[in-house]
């Protein structure tokens, strides 16, 4: 089994346990706002590596290098920019990524052989209290199998890997719920290359200057080389295929499955009439925080049903949705 270590930010000892354990180059799981890290020393290409073949992560994904302050920005980017430090000054510690060009000391295998590198700040008292103690950068990926649904609770976690790494600092349930927003500040106009529920109008205000689209910016970028993590077309997917249905249609996509001997879990808006009572229906917040919050927990729930199918009803067109229906595209990689 792994060792699940239960800690508060009062808890110095499991801290410090984590922070050996990261020296020896192994894998410790750490919880921030948004998801749970898996973390290793961004110095240490055996421990990159490492990290890299349990999560079955492609290597010239890059992966994102979390500090504790942002007085060890310069430690990793050769040039940090004015807009770096407004939008760092604004957001951080928090949900925010930094796309910046990286020192020359910056291993490949964090970088995905890439002349950028993408820092953090977490906000989570746990988080902190390890990169503090640790002292240096931890790249951490979501801790999860590459391409899955990303863990916001360290059971999560220990299901997903098991004994394969050190630690597992539990910090209870993630606030935010999803991944960071990711800035691209290495050319002269700024770029949402991933968004989070840190909004581009958001940024825009700091920075005084619109920012390009994430979608302008992937559709701009070469299919073989993946500038940020979570930006491929199939991502954040649960085991059991994923389809979104617009509201009006999902009743009638419903009756179509059971139709076709199918068997369907659901989320929804609404509760489940009665006539559909003998499936396993998931009721999802209408307020865009608390359904980023719950949505991989809930999504969770649903693969765990043995279904044929998820059936997600889809999320309103409006800015403040714009991160989630991100990850639910990318999890609707199948269609009925």
């Amino acid at each position: 089994m792994c060792s699940c270590v239960v800690v508060s930010i009062i808890e110095q000892s499991a801290i410090n346990l984590a922070v050996e354990a990261l020296a020896r180059g192994e894998l410790v799981a750490f919880p921030t706002e948004t998801v749970y890290g898996l973390g290793t020393d961004a110095m240490n290409v055996s421990a990159l590596r490492h990290l890299f073949e349990v999560k079955g992560r492609p290597r010239t994904h890059p992966v994102i290098v979390h500090i504790a302050n942002v007085d060890q920005l310069e430690q990793w980017a050769c040039h940090v920019p004015p807009s770096a430090l407004k939008l760092a000054g604004a957001f951080w510690p928090g949900p925010l990524t930094l796309i910046l060009p990286k020192a020359k000391h910056v291993l490949d295998e964090v970088t995905g052989g890439q002349s950028t590198v993408g820092i953090r700040i977490p906000r989570h008292p746990v988080a902190q209290a390890l990169l503090k103690e640790f002292g240096g950068g931890v790249a951490a990926p979501s801790a999860n199998r590459f391409g899955r649904l990303s863990a916001t609770c360290a059971e999560d976690v220990c299901s997903e890997f098991g004994d394969t790494i050190a630690y597992i600092l539990n910090g209870g349930p993630c606030q935010v719920g999803i991944e960071s927003t990711i800035v691209d500040l290495s050319s002269d106009t700024p770029q949402i290359l991933r968004p989070g529920m840190i909004l581009s109008d958001e940024i825009s205000s700091v920075l005084g200057e619109p920012l390009i689209s994430h979608e302008h910016a992937v559709s701009n970028t070469s299919k073989l080389v993946v500038r940020a993590p979570g930006t491929l077309p199939r991502h954040y997917a649960p085991k059991t295929p994923l389809c979104l249905v617009r509201s009006e249609g999902l009743y009638g996509k419903i009756e179509a499955c059971k139709a076709s001997g199918l068997t369907v879990a659901v989320m929804s808006f609404t509760s489940a009439p009665s006539s559909f009572s003998d499936i396993a229906w998931m009721v999802a917040s209408g307020n865009p925080v608390d359904f980023a919050h719950n949505l991989y927990r809930n999504l969770r729930f649903l693969d765990r049903q043995s279904c044929d199918y998820l059936l997600v009803e889809s999320v309103p067109d409006e800015k403040a949705w714009k991160a989630i229906a991100d990850r639910l595209r990318r999890a609707s990689a199948h269609g009925l």
